[in-house]
């Protein structure tokens, strides 16, 4: 019921964050971890998902007890909520609902009450299955499998081994975008039709050389390969993928993202920048 990392480490260096939900808890975590990332000091998180019986909010309670620090929590159950805010200020604990402020400027905004649902955000909609979709046309596209079927992509990502094509891709499928990645080697051609994709985004991903023979390295060291392999992991050899991979999209003119210091969710936002862009390039084009 609750995932507690570290909890003896030194109080001076940490603190205690605990996340309270009545559903899967990613909402409290993703903002408790963008709110956390603004200090230097690291939270001991402590998770409490699918938390809708007081039994079980007798446990979160108790834990909070023994590791007090900050509450953020998402409950629907009114007589929970008000239980665990009545305790937490009895105590001179911060407690805090994230969704709370957002609610109620919807609600100042679109009038009337809302309507509150656990878990509403997870509901089995249109847009669920959509990503579902994503996922499964994304693992299928994975590593240059199936490039048949590119046009039906939404993105397609260009890139040398080890520039993040795969973990990208995955993020972008996440959020209902179908992506296909294709591995970039010199000398070896690209699949027939790339050039003349309409409906794709296609991008280039690509990292320094000293990024990717790192990243390279520990994979290698990863699958306990008894020997690393020379040429997948000499500068020369990889600044020479690089430049390749460079003319090749110049060639094209698809953009590229350099992905050295970003991480796959920064790359991620780039990428749907330049989608929403094509996009609306694609509609001006069909309707003029």
């Amino acid at each position: 019921m609750t995932g507690v990392t570290d909890a003896s480490r030194p109080a001076e260096s940490y603190y205690h964050l605990h996340l309270v939900s009545d559903s899967t808890g990613e909402t409290l975590m993703s903002v408790g971890r963008a709110a956390a990332a603004q200090y230097n000091l690291k939270p001991i998180e402590h998770i409490y998902p699918l938390v809708r019986a007081h039994k079980q909010l007798d446990k979160v309670i108790q834990a909070i007890e023994e590791y007090p620090g900050i509450v953020l929590y998402t409950l629907t159950d009114r007589e929970l909520r008000n239980r665990l805010k009545t305790y937490c200020r009895d105590n001179s604990i911060p407690v805090l609902s994230v969704l709370a402020p957002v609610v109620q400027l919807f609600q100042a905004y679109l009038g009337g009450a809302p309507e509150p649902r656990v878990g509403g955000q997870h509901q089995l909609d249109g847009e669920y299955f959509r990503r579902i979709d994503a996922m499964n046309f994304t693992v299928m596209h994975d590593d240059g499998q199936h490039v048949d079927g590119l046009e039906a992509a939404d993105v397609v990502l260009l890139g040398i081994s080890r520039s993040s094509k795969t973990p990208t891709s995955i993020y972008l499928a996440n959020r209902g975008i179908k992506t296909a990645n294709i591995p970039l080697v010199p000398g070896l051609p690209v699949p027939p039709g790339l050039s003349e994709l309409k409906r794709p985004l296609v991008v280039g991903l690509l990292a320094s050389a000293d990024r990717v023979v790192e990243i390279r390295r520990n994979r290698l060291l990863g699958l306990n390969a008894a020997q690393p392999a020379d040429a997948y992991t000499d500068r020369e050899r990889v600044a020479e993928e690089i430049a390749f991979s460079r003319r090749l999209c110049a060639r094209h003119g698809w953009p590229m993202i350099d992905v050295t210091r970003r991480s796959i969710e920064e790359t991620a936002a780039a990428i749907i920048g330049l989608l929403q862009e094509h996009r609306r390039k694609l509609a001006e084009q069909a309707h003029g």
